[in-house]
């Protein structure tokens, strides 16, 4: 399990680098358990200035593994929908999608993402908690979930990254949105060559750890604090409310049965390839 992700430091820069590139770096619950304490580690490590978070592969990550081993079955399996309702859904999907992501969004240091390939659905959501995002020119972002019944993933993200119309565009069409549009809607700060997304992106990553590191956890609070003052935070709760409110639908219409819930599959995989 510790080789589903690699944690290394360099330079006052916390390397994370997702390491599942066989399957595309899908998301597995392992794999965020993993992920998430190496972001505490980091935010921990008094050496470390700035986090990187890399992916392995051709692609950044292609969202939630959706391909569990017979005898792995998914967490959702176990839910009594008919006795209990939605609750053991919404309280696991609360405390492992939307607040693993709020957490990363949080913490202290500041943090970059290096985005290559196709960054799929619950991708966005490794990305968007990120301060800045560098994409290398082949980078594609996409949130095809309504092809499953749900319009978006479990942290609300577009609006705040995109701007409503294009918001709306991204989750209505399920389309994919290219990096040199995602840097003109101000959702990606920079687009370079594939071949020189590696070293850019940590060459930023080291001029960011020269600054002193009280200033850049101040200034990084400073703009998010703004943005919380905004209604952020109460936003993507409410968002996070109506995504479960879409899954008790689809519950609904299969009778207490999951396999509506990955019902279009075949369909999502094969338009964002």
């Amino acid at each position: 399990m510790s080789e589903m992700i690699l944690y290394e430091v360099q330079n006052h820069v916390a390397l994370i680098t997702l390491n599942r590139p066989e399957v595309h770096n899908a998301q597995s619950p392992e794999f965020l358990d993993l992920l998430d304490s190496y972001w505490d580690k980091a935010a921990k490590d008094q050496d470390v200035k700035v986090i990187l978070l890399r992916a392995n592969g051709k692609n950044f990550s292609a969202g939630h593994d959706l391909s569990v081993p017979e005898d792995k079955k998914d967490v959702f399996s176990s839910f009594d929908y008919a006795n209990k309702g939605i609750l053991g859904q919404y309280l696991w999907e609360q405390s492992h999608y939307f607040e693993y992501s709020r957490r990363w969004r949080n913490n202290p240091k500041p943090s970059i993402a290096a985005v290559q390939g196709a960054c799929i659905a619950a991708g966005l959501m490794l990305c968007w908690p990120c301060d800045l995002i560098i994409a290398a020119e082949n980078a594609w972002f996409s949130d095809p979930t309504i092809m499953m019944g749900i319009a978006g993933v479990e942290y609300h993200g577009h609006t705040w990254e995109l701007g409503p119309r294009k918001a709306k565009q991204m989750l209505f069409t399920a389309e994919k949105i290219t990096a040199r549009d995602a840097m003109q809607y101000g959702m990606v700060n920079e687009v370079v060559a594939v071949e020189e997304l590696a070293e850019f992106s940590l060459a930023m990553a080291n001029k960011i750890a020269e600054q002193d590191l009280f200033s850049l956890i101040m200034a990084k609070r400073a703009v998010n604090q703004t943005v919380d003052t905004m209604g952020q935070p109460a936003a993507l709760q409410a968002v996070f409310d109506i995504h479960e409110f879409q899954h008790a639908q689809c519950i609904a219409l299969s009778k207490g049965e999951t396999a509506v819930l990955t019902r279009d599959v075949s369909k999502l995989k094969k338009n964002n390839q």
